[in-house]
């Protein structure tokens, strides 16, 4: 007699519907404590509120001023000591630049500049290309303000040779220690060159800035600084085309005397330049004046999620009391004893508490951007001193995104460090500590320890809601208390990241260490 026998089937489902089942409970759990749900509808309120107050406070009185803007619309500076020809659709300049100080018998700034300059026209903001010699930045090719490429000279030790050739709207630049043997900078594209442009010698200085900081404040001072450079060996191919046979000297950027008086803001015009020709044709020119984007403006996107360093706070809390109340109230047995893999429960309250504040989070942060966006424009922060941003372009989407998943990350950390601690109150410190009390040290603190700090903490993530872009040829001091980072945005964020990664991979291993 053969028995017959019937394959053994478990009656529990598979793990991966196992782990939704968890997924709901802990969502049960959160839902059905009213104080964390009022809480994170106070939190969202919250970035709205105190971000629309603070937009409130803002005053900006720059387009009752002159404002130059670029070909792309950007705020810049356009101020420098010029002499110049005409240029037809091809030709080329050469010259030395046998020497470069600064006025006063100061040294020069790092970023002074003297070279030569292809331009639309001496109107200030229009497109232009220029090949320069920097003292500390070498040779650089930088065209439109906000382009910049590096040479092959690392240092601007003079004299040295540059050449900048015109084919149409191609313009290409050149460098040479000798005159003889000529190494390629680069080549650039402008659109918006006509036929008939300006080209020739000019020359810059930055301002001087002077920066004070102490634990009483920061005071911050800038000054004019002059540059003189020396030229020698100009000769100019193609301007026989046009009929113009003698340079002329203009200071771009200058007043118009023909205006009326009227207060400037940001920097100061730069003051006129000379220009001196010797007997030998050597040419002499002192200048002031930048040629780069004007970054001394308000971020209109990082001053409009001001609430979201209050917010911040809520979810800490809300973080931190997922999993220490299970703790305190004995709870967690349970909870282990129903789900023995306990790294599992980590998991899945970290998605709980990470995708609803997210979830919340997201619709506040673009909320509350419209709002005090609409408010700053109203309040004199709009074109053309400042760009007219929606909610789609690329730096305010990024801000809006970014502080969204901040806030959800913070709170996945304090989850994370309450696991570790078993306790509400050292769990919600210790997220304080790492992401708020950075930021507040950071108005303090000398600059060079203020930047560490928000490299090093978790407070590094607030860079994700900078809208500013910060050129690097471009002399500024990051002051926190102006909404500068030390960090590009993504990587800022990224710190807080591998915060939250190493506390999630420290919490899951002492849930399996010790007992409950």
């Amino acid at each position: 007699m053969t028995s017959t026998f019937t394959p053994y089937r478990s009656p529990l489902k598979p793990a991966r519907e196992g782990f939704g089942r968890l997924l709901r409970a802990e969502w049960s759990k959160f839902w059905t404590v009213r104080v964390w749900v009022l809480a994170l509808v106070v939190a969202a309120a919250v970035t709205v509120a105190i971000s629309q107050l603070a937009a409130s406070g803002s005053v900006d009185d720059s387009n009752e001023h002159p404002v130059t803007v670029g070909p792309d619309g950007t705020r810049v500076n356009d101020s420098f000591h010029y002499v110049h020809r005409s240029l037809p659709a091809d030709g080329a300049v050469t010259v030395r630049v046998s020497d470069l100080k600064g006025g006063g018998g100061r040294n020069p700034e790092p970023w002074a500049k003297a070279g030569l300059l292809v331009k639309a026209s001496t109107k200030a903001g229009s497109p232009y290309a220029a090949l320069m010699l920097t003292p500390d930045h070498g040779v650089r090719l930088q065209w439109n303000f906000t382009h910049d490429k590096a040479g092959s000279a690392a240092s601007g030790t003079a004299p040295h040779w540059l050449r900048m050739t015109r084919s149409g709207t191609r313009l290409t630049g050149y460098e040479s220690s000798d005159g003889a043997h000529w190494t390629k900078v680069g080549s650039v594209t402008l659109p918006e060159l006509p036929n008939t442009a300006q080209a020739g010698l000019f020359v810059a200085s930055p301002l001087h800035s002077n920066l004070r900081r102490s634990f009483g404040g920061t005071s911050e001072t800038a000054g004019g600084a002059t540059a003189r450079a020396t030229f020698d060996h100009l000769a100019l191919s193609g301007a026989t085309a046009t009929g113009s046979a003698a340079w002329t000297s203009t200071d771009v950027g200058a007043p118009d005397p023909n205006a009326p008086d009227t207060p400037q803001s940001g920097p100061a015009r730069a003051e006129p330049g000379t220009t001196t020709v010797s007997a030998t044709g050597v040419y002499t020119l002192t200048g002031q004046g930048d040629i780069a984007p004007d970054e001394t403006g308000g971020d209109i996107v990082q001053m409009s999620f001001q609430g979201v360093f209050v917010a911040v706070l809520f979810m800490v809390a809300l973080g931190a009391l997922f999993i220490t109340t299970e703790y305190k109230r004995g709870m967690i047995r349970t909870t282990f004893t129903a789900t023995p893999r306990r790294v599992r429960v980590l998991t899945a309250k970290a998605l709980v508490i990470g995708g609803v504040t997210f979830a919340i989070s997201l619709p506040a942060t673009a909320i509350a951007f419209v709002l005090a966006h609409s408010t700053m424009r109203s309040h004199g922060f709009a074109p053309p001193a400042y760009p007219d941003l929606s909610l789609l372009d690329s730096p305010a989407l990024r801000a809006v995104v970014g502080s969204a998943a901040l806030l959800s990350l913070v709170a996945v950390l304090a989850l994370a460090l309450g696991a570790i601690l078993r306790n509400s109150a050292g769990a919600i410190t210790a997220v304080v500590v790492l992401v708020i009390l950075p930021q507040i040290l950071a108005f303090a603190l000398p600059l060079p320890v203020a930047h560490w700090l928000l490299r090093a903490t978790p407070a590094a993530a607030f860079a994700v809601q900078q809208g500013r872009t910060y050129y690097p040829q471009v002399p500024h001091n990051c002051l926190p208390e102006s909404g500068c980072y030390p960090m590009a945005p993504w990587n800022g964020f990224a710190v807080l990241c591998a915060y939250v990664a190493v506390a999630l991979a420290l919490a899951a291993w002492r849930l399996r260490r010790r007992d409950v």
